[in-house]
């Protein structure tokens, strides 16, 4: 008996490997926005930073250069003259883009100057950030807080960058010299640097994307091609199980049955001879023997029938599933077989259905000591169902598929009806019988 095994498998290029490498290419999407969106905020974090580098930068260059060589005790000490050189001097070369608004701050918090000439001679309490500046004399920044009064006449400018550093009157003290810059200038310097990465990251993304579906496609085949070489070995493993049964049903059909049937014979044929003779003891004897030897000889024949019923492919399934119960009613249990006569299958679903019922009866007699064995084949909805039913012990399904002893056989044969296209279905539980049903596609 051949076991089934579907040979219509799909080729390398079949619906399951387009479905693997669409399933990576949408998680390959999902992954790379993912990078893609943490990429662009560390890019335009780095921006924002380069930005702010750069207005300190520029904030640096025009205090050292410009503001610092013209500072003079005499506009420390608010000298109307210094101060108008000195506001000449800040509104030709200071007051330029990205600056709006310089101011110049004692240690004690004066304003020595502003181009907001009402702030001149005000003092106000310096922030910590800007006292840390002229202590350690580094160059800081920060947004405006407009609501603080030294900012009032910066409120009208919208959001604003501060950046003080601290300069040196020569021969006199440290002063502050901080300078407002418009932040939106800043965002706007910061948009142009990850800007100029951003076609880079799009492309490199875009890349490795495309990169990987081929490798995903290759996998896929890979997988594939490992499938079908597994389904390949269980194929010629049932072959060979097949083949081993068939040629051993034979030799013990030609050789031992045969020996065992012409034994009874010449046994019964002795026992006559010897009752001509008036030996009845011995008669009796030769008897009992003959009996015996029929009894192996039924015994091996329902022996042949599990290991290779020819009555499958001889007489039908229903002789075949008839057969495979005649050594269950021989144990003095209750069978019943339902099958449709007319039913016709193709070759191998005949041969799954009866190498399920083999399976399902055989796993009933050895480990659920029933008093009943119910076997029904039926035709509806366009589906061939197969039930076998015993009232005996029953057992867990999942705990018995995972020990590897008794019910081992399910396991197997949910693979086989998986490759046939149909479904097994095992209902069982500890006291309450078993039903095992196989649903197979009509073809």
């Amino acid at each position: 008996m051949r076991l089934p095994f579907r040979k219509h498998r799909r080729p390398v290029g079949d619906p399951s490997v387009g479905g693997a490498v669409l399933r990576f290419a949408l998680g390959g999407i999902a992954a790379l926005t993912v990078v893609g969106v943490v990429t662009f905020l560390v890019l335009r974090d780095v921006g924002t930073n380069e930005a702010l580098k750069n207005a300190r930068e520029v904030t640096a260059i025009v205090g050292k250069s410009i503001v610092e060589p013209n500072l003079s005790p005499a506009l420390v000490r608010g000298e109307p003259a210094a101060l108008a050189r000195f506001n000449a001097l800040v509104h030709e070369r200071v007051l330029r883009d990205p600056i709006v608004r310089i101011k110049i701050w004692t240690p004690g918090g004066r304003v020595v100057y502003s181009d907001a000439r009402s702030l001149i001679g005000q003092r106000f309490e310096l922030g910590a950030d800007e006292v840390a500046s002229l202590r350690t004399g580094q160059v800081d920044s920060g947004v405006s807080n407009l609501s603080l009064p030294e900012n009032r006449s910066e409120r009208g400018q919208g959001k604003l960058l501060e950046v003080y550093l601290p300069v040196r009157v020569p021969g006199g003290p440290r002063l502050l010299f901080e300078a407002y810059q418009h932040f939106s200038s800043v965002a706007a310097s910061a948009r142009s640097i990850w800007l100029a990465f951003l076609p880079a990251l799009i492309v490199a993304l875009i890349v490795l994307y495309l990169l990987q579906l081929p490798i995903a496609a290759s996998m896929a085949r890979r997988l594939r091609r490992g499938s079908r070489d597994r389904e390949a070995l269980l194929e010629r493993a049932i072959d060979a199980s097949s083949a081993e049964r068939r040629r051993i049903a034979s030799d013990l059909h030609d050789g031992v049955v045969q020996d065992l049937a012409g034994l009874s014979f010449n046994l019964a044929a002795a026992a006559e001879r010897c009752e001509a003779e008036g030996d009845a003891a011995g008669a009796e004897k030769l008897r009992q023997g003959a009996e015996q030897a029929r009894q192996g000889v039924r015994g091996l024949r329902s022996l042949l029938v599990e290991i290779y019923p020819p009555s499958l492919q001889q007489a039908g399934l229903a002789s075949a599933l008839s057969d495979l119960l005649g050594p269950v009613a021989a144990r003095g249990i209750e069978t019943s077989a339902e099958v449709r006569s007319d039913l016709s299958l193709p070759p191998d679903d005949e041969a799954l259905i009866f190498r399920v019922a083999q399976e399902a009866v055989r796993n009933a007699v050895a480990h659920g000591q029933p008093s009943r064995v119910d076997l029904s084949v039926q035709a509806s909805n366009g589906h061939v169902l197969l039930t076998v039913a015993d009232d005996g012990l029953g057992f867990d399904p999942a705990r018995a598929e995972g020990m590897g002893e008794g019910h081992f056989g399910l396991s197997m044969l949910r693979d086989l009806a998986r490759e046939a296209e149909a479904r097994l279905d095992v209902k069982s539980a500890p006291g309450h019988g078993t039903q095992v049903s196989l649903e197979v596609p009509r073809r």
